[in-house]
């Protein structure tokens, strides 16, 4: 079954090149995955097309409004079921690997990407099942956390990557345990040498050289 995600965003064009490019665009080709973008100012009905307004109780900035967000995700959800509503948000869950393997069994995932000061929170309260942050620092817009969430669900998915085992070894798959570093040829390049363990052809002892354990 081919994965689905849908992403609402104030500003679709800043995913066009990321969604198209390398992994994600093989994956699509390979109808592992369907991306869809939905663009908030055609869900917006006044004749200026308005998506934003001042905050309640003052302050700088705009807010996203809520009569945009209800009319797409109403519309997306009369059509279909979603595993995952996920809000990205600084005062969310930490996203982690284990996150990701978890959203990559879905089905039908969604993804609300705020952007300008953020979203009326009635949006949240309403729809979110899932609240995810990618770390603590302030964004632009939630489209980039919109594209690491993507990316780092949609190379677990089946014959999206040419090796089938690549997503299985990575980094972070067994709990906190890191890749060590990788070398290629030449063994020596400018003083520096490849780790012996590596060069030895001792399965046992390089399976051990491999990873290492590393606490965030």
């Amino acid at each position: 079954m081919t994965m689905r995600i849908d992403v609402i965003s104030a500003v679709p064009d800043s995913l066009t090149s990321p969604l198209n490019t390398s992994i994600l665009k093989r994956a699509q080709d390979r109808k592992k995955v369907e991306i869809y973008v939905h663009n908030l100012r055609d869900y917006a009905y006044d004749k200026h097309k308005q998506i934003d307004d001042k905050p309640f109780g003052g302050g700088p900035g705009m807010l996203l409004k809520p009569e945009p967000f209800f009319e797409c995700i109403e519309k997306l959800l009369d059509q279909r079921k979603y595993d995952h509503i996920i809000f990205p948000t600084p005062g969310g869950r930490f996203y982690d690997q284990k996150l990701a393997n978890k959203f990559s069994l879905a089905n039908n995932i969604m993804i609300i990407a705020g952007h300008y000061k953020g979203i009326d929170d009635r949006v949240r309260q309403k729809f979110a099942t899932d609240e995810i942050s990618i770390g603590n620092y302030v964004l632009t817009g939630g489209e980039i956390a919109a594209l690491v969430i993507i990316d780092s669900v949609v190379r677990l998915i089946p014959g999206v990557l040419n090796d089938s085992e690549s997503a299985l070894n990575d980094s972070l798959m067994d709990g906190d345990i890191i890749e060590a570093p990788y070398y290629t040829r030449p063994a020596v390049y400018r003083g520096m040498e490849v780790p012996e363990v590596l060069r030895s052809g001792n399965e046992k002892k390089l399976r051990r050289g491999k990873k290492s354990s590393r606490k965030f």
